[in-house]
């Protein structure tokens, strides 16, 4: 008998060992606890596109449910991808490119849904065959240093500015571009007593601080009348409705829908080339070169996660800055995707009880995490004004413009720009040459 015990602890041991050795859980410094505290913490803050993202394709007469299941599966699949890969990144479609979808492509230029769906599949494909033959890679590789740490301190503004907004704690001005909100809205106070919880938490070191600061934050909104109970609990939604639902070649051979697959690609580019050098560094997985590597698996994820966004009925999957939550809680491997993609899945069957964690929950963790992140504004040589100024544009662009990509695009163009003539032509690569150029092309003319 003791000799069937010892037996079984052994198997438990390598059974552990295997998923330890997949991983590299021990070898990174973290443990299997702490991933699935990660995992927890990053769907938290992600959970809201459940809602959000089936709501405003909804305005272009896109079901519901079928935009729900969706938005869902091509999350779970995606982040999947990211944990076969050993990367703690979660990924889903990007509110930047459903806005793009929605309020541009369908309600603005009057097209089907159905078109905008085709335009996000061949979108998929060319992310694809830009990832196989390494041309986004290169991207990552000619990037100054000093601009990729802009790049992690501005991504950390932004992810504070989304936190404070979603929280009521800053809103739209009048006469003002922004303005401090309504601190007697509930809302607000919630977020500021969960800045003040998780920050406590933090300061104790307690295990999944911003995990339970979430949970903490939901649980005291329900006094304050800001979380509320689910109504009801809703089934696998039907996928029949939005499925392989495309236009035909009469709409795909043309200028337009060129120019709408441009901009989609464009854009989910120079958001990936941010988003992981500053997921990146804050993982500490950059290499000595501060270059991501294994880079092409991770832009493999949101590539296939696209082509499934498209077939299955959403917009285009990006990586998620929020995964720096659960990043800053030290996931640090695919564990902690992995964690993250299975709730996306559990999601399918108790939508509602994700999506009752209010917004005013996980802002708190948003803006801890924007700390944490614009701490690499530290590494950046501000005393070369040839470095200072382009660096200082990335990290300011990024949150005043709502936009990772075109603090990128201005980041660079500045850089070029005072390297050209200030004589510094060594600093300038032919790549980043031609990037510039291009970038000038789009202001202008696109």
């Amino acid at each position: 008998m003791e000799e069937d015990l010892e037996l079984v602890r052994d198997e438990g041991l390598g059974s552990k060992s295997k998923l330890d050795r997949y991983f590299k859980i021990s070898e990174r410094g973290s443990d299997v606890k702490t991933e699935l505290f990660a995992g927890l913490t990053t769907f938290m803050t992600m959970a809201y596109i459940l809602a959000v993202i089936p709501g405003t394709l909804s305005k272009t007469g896109i079901p519901f449910s079928g935009a729900f299941a969706a938005t869902a599966l091509s999350s779970a699949i995606a982040t999947s991808l990211a944990a076969l890969f050993n990367f703690p990144f979660g990924l889903g479609p990007s509110l930047g490119m459903n806005a793009f979808f929605v309020f541009s492509v369908v309600l603005g230029q009057g097209h089907s849904w159905q078109y905008a769906l085709t335009a996000v599949a061949i979108s998929g494909v060319c992310l694809l065959i830009l990832t196989v033959t390494r041309v986004r890679e290169k991207l990552f590789d000619v990037i100054p240093f000093n601009i990729k740490m802009a790049m992690i301190a501005g991504i950390g503004l932004f992810i504070a500015l989304i936190g404070l907004v979603s929280g009521g704690i800053v809103v739209a001005g009048q006469g003002t571009v922004v303005t401090l909100g309504n601190l007697k809205d509930p809302r607000a106070v919630l977020t500021l007593v969960g800045v003040f919880l998780t920050g406590s938490l933090m300061y104790k070191n307690i295990k999944g601080s911003m995990f339970w600061g979430i949970i903490g934050t939901a649980i005291i909104g329900f006094f304050m009348g800001v979380t509320k109970l689910p109504t009801s609990w809703q089934v696998i939604p039907d996928l029949k409705s939005t499925v392989f639902q495309f236009v035909g070649m009469n709409e795909i051979l043309t200028p337009n829908m060129a120019l709408v697959v441009f901009t989609f690609l464009f854009v989910a580019i120079f958001d990936t080339v941010g988003t992981l050098i500053g997921l990146g560094g804050k993982a500490n997985l950059l290499d000595e070169n501060d270059n991501l590597p294994g880079v092409t698996k991770a832009c493999l994820c949101d590539s296939i996660g696209t082509i499934m966004a498209g077939f299955l009925g959403t917009s285009l999957v990006g990586t998620f800055v929020e995964s720096a939550s659960g990043i800053a809680e030290g996931g640090k491997t695919g564990l902690t995707a992995l964690t993250t993609s299975i709730l996306f899945v559990i999601a399918l069957f108790l939508s509602p009880l994700f999506i009752m964690i209010p917004a005013s929950a996980t802002a708190p963790v948003l803006i801890i995490v924007g700390l944490l992140m614009v701490t690499a504004i530290k590494a950046i040589n501000f005393d070369d004004i040839t470095e200072g100024i382009p660096a200082f544009l990335t990290i300011i662009l990024m949150p005043l413009t709502y936009s990772i990509a075109d603090g990128i695009v201005i980041g660079i163009l500045s850089y070029v720009a005072l390297k050209v003539l200030t004589g510094k032509f060594k600093d300038v690569t032919k790549v980043m040459a031609v990037l510039a150029i291009l970038f000038v092309v789009k202001i202008m003319f696109i």
